[in-house]
C-alpha cells in the first residue's frame, strides 16, 4: 500500500516522478511524440516510458492512440493536461468516501465504507487515511503525485484554525482539527470544509446553479445547514458560521433545539425530529424508532396521509426559513440538497407558497427554486473543485 513515506528523496516514488516530469516535459516542449521518440529524449528504457506513461494515461494527463513509425506500428502520446492528481474526502456522520481528480478536479475514481464518523472524530480520520490509500493503490496513482486534499464535513469550520464548531450532527467533532490530523498522516496539504459549503460550489459548476452568481444551497439531513454564494463568493462568515440556516427562529413555543433555544428551522425539517412525528399507527409498517427517511418518503409517495402531511409541513417550514434568507441576500438560485428532496412536488409546492407569502415580490420574481442535480455527491464534486483550485 503507497504510503506518505515513500515520496522521500532517493526512493522508487521520487526516481518514477522525476522520470514523469522528464516526459512530461518533453510532450509540452515538443508536442505528440511516439513511445520511442521519448525514449530516445528523455533516455528512459522503452519499458519505463511504456509504464510511466501507462500511470499518466490513467491520470487523464495524457492520451495514447495507435499510430505507424517507419512503416512500424507505434503509440502516439499527447499531453492533455498539466500532471498532479487531488483528492476529496467526504465526512458523513455514518459514512466516509474518497474521490481522486486530476489537476483539473476531474473524477478518476472514487468508494465509500459505512463508518461510525460521529463517534470518534480521530479513529475516523485514520480509516480516512487508509481508504485514501485504498483508492490511489488501486487506481494506481502514486501518493506523490497529490498536490491536495479537501475534507468535508458536516459542521461548520473555522476558516482560520480549522476547527469543528459546537452545533453540528457530530458533537465529539467539537474543536476537533481534521485537517490538521490528516495532514500528519498524509504527509499533504489538507483542507477542511463544511459540507454544505462545498455541495453549493459543485451546483454552481455543473449543477442546478450552474452559472447562477448569488445561490442558497441547503443541504437537509439530521440539520440544515446552507452553502452562500454572494457575487460568486462563498460566503463564509467571521468564524465559519454562516449558512447554520437550521437555527432561524421560527416558533418561540416550539421544540427544544439542540443549539439550546425552542422553534428552530431544524426542529421542523431535520431528519430525526420528522421522523418523531410518525405516530404508531402509521403506513411504514414499522414503529417510528425502526423508520428511517427513505420509509418516509416512501410511504408518501404511496399515499399515506400521516407520511405526506409530514413532508408538506416541513415544506412549508422550510419556504418560511427560505423567505428570511431571500430577502437578506436576494439570491438568484435556492437549491435544496439531501434526501428530503427527494420527496418532489410534496415538499416543494409548500415551500414555494411559503416563500411567495414571506418574500418580497421584487425578490421572488427572480429567484428559481429546484432540487439538487448531483444529490449525496454534491459535496464529494466540490471538495475536487476545491483541491484543484488550490495553489500548489
Amino acid at each position: 500500500m503507497v504510503t506518505g513515506s515513500d515520496a522521500t528523496p532517493g526512493s522508487q516514488s521520487a526516481l518514477r516522478q522525476a522520470n514523469e516530469s522528464r516526459i512530461v516535459e518533453v510532450l509540452r516542449r515538443e508536442g505528440t511524440r511516439t513511445q520511442a521518440e521519448l525514449a530516445r529524449a528523455t533516455g528512459l528504457s522503452a519499458a519505463s516510458v511504456s509504464n510511466i506513461v501507462r500511470g499518466l494515461r490513467t491520470a487523464g494527463t495524457v492520451s495514447v492512440k495507435n499510430t505507424s513509425s517507419n512503416g512500424r506500428r507505434a503509440r502516439a502520446v499527447t499531453l492533455l493536461r498539466p500532471p498532479g492528481t487531488v483528492v476529496a474526502v467526504d465526512f458523513t456522520a455514518e459514512q466516509i468516501r474518497v474521490a481522486v481528480g486530476d489537476s483539473e478536479g476531474k473524477m478518476l475514481a472514487r468508494q465509500g465504507i459505512a463508518y461510525d464518523v460521529a463517534a470518534d472524530p480521530d479513529r475516523a480520520v485514520r480509516r480516512a487515511v487508509w481508504l485514501t490509500e485504498t483508492v490511489l493503490f488501486g487506481a494506481r496513482i502514486d501518493l506523490g503525485t497529490v498536490s491536495s486534499v479537501v475534507a468535508s464535513v458536516p459542521g461548520p469550520v473555522d476558516p482560520d484554525s480549522g476547527e469543528v464548531g459546537g452545533i453540528s450532527s457530530v458533537p465529539l467533532w467539537t474543536g476537533f482539527r481534521p485537517a490538521k490530523e490528516m495532514e500528519k498522516r498524509l504527509g499533504l496539504p489538507v483542507r477542511a470544509e463544511n459540507d454544505a459549503n462545498l455541495a453549493v460550489l459543485a451546483e454552481q459548476e455543473r449543477g442546478t446553479a450552474r452559472g447562477a452568481e448569488h445561490v442558497i444551497h441547503l443541504l437537509l439531513s439530521e440539520g440544515v445547514g446552507a452553502g452562500l454564494l454572494v457575487s460568486g463568493t462563498l460566503f463564509r462568515g467571521i468564524g465559519g458560521t454562516a449558512g447554520e440556516v437550521g437555527h432561524i427562529g421560527l416558533d418561540p413555543r416550539g421544540q427544544v433545539c439542540r443549539c439550546g433555544n425552542r422553534g428552530c428551522l431544524e426542529t421542523f425539517v431535520g431528519t430525526s425530529y420528522l421522523l418523531s412525528m410518525l405516530p404508531r399507527n402509521n403506513g411504514l409498517g414499522r414503529e417510528p424508532d425502526r423508520a428511517n427517511l427513505s420509509d418516509l418518503l416512501l410511504a408518501a409517495e404511496e399515499g399515506d396521509p400521516g407520511s405526506r402531511r409530514i413532508i408538506s409541513e416541513a415544506g412549508q417550514a422550510l419556504g418560511e426559513g427560505v423567505a428570511i434568507m431571500a430577502n437578506l441576500f436576494n439570491p438568484e438560485r435556492v437549491v435544496v440538497g439531501g434526501e428530503l428532496a427527494g420527496a418532489g412536488d410534496l415538499l416543494f409546492a409548500p415551500m414555494r407558497s411559503a416563500m411567495e407569502l414571506g418574500t418580497l415580490g421584487s425578490a421572488v420574481e427572480r429567484m428559481e427554486l429546484g432540487a439538487s442535480s448531483l444529490g449525496a455527491d454534491a459535496s464529494l464534486y466540490g471538495a475536487l473543485r476545491m483541491a484543484a483550485d488550490l495553489p500548489a
